[in-house]
């Protein structure tokens, strides 16, 4: 059986990340930019993460900026915006940058989404 997300150690899923970016020809400046921006969680951090802290544990200590809120759209059959958990929301939305970011979108759109 799977480990529930929140148990999952939050430096094995940014190596997920940063794997599933680089075959698509992504780098790992862009990826930290990107999730920077949205997390608050500076890149030196992201790429320091403590082996034993949980995907639930840095979605609860990251100061989340409020532009993370305006992230949308369908991760995995799911639209974001409609969970109702807080972890799953938050996981869902970094696994929507991510995607967007693997897609090939420039990493400004990514950022600056419901701006005008």
């Amino acid at each position: 059986m799977p480990k529930p997300i929140g148990t999952m150690s939050m430096q094995r899923i940014y190596a997920l990340y940063l794997q599933k970016i680089t075959r698509k020809g992504r780098q790992q400046a862009e990826l930290d930019e990107v999730l920077t921006a949205f997390t608050g969680v500076p890149a030196a951090t992201l790429q320091n993460l403590p082996e034993t802290e949980t995907v639930a544990e840095f979605c609860q200590r990251a100061p989340w900026r409020a532009e993370a809120a305006a992230i949308t759209g369908v991760v995995c059959g799911v639209r974001v915006e409609t969970s109702t958990d807080p972890l799953m929301r938050r996981v869902r939305e970094l696994d929507k940058v991510v995607d967007e970011l693997a897609k090939g979108r420039p990493v400004t759109k990514i950022i600056h989404r419901g701006q005008h």
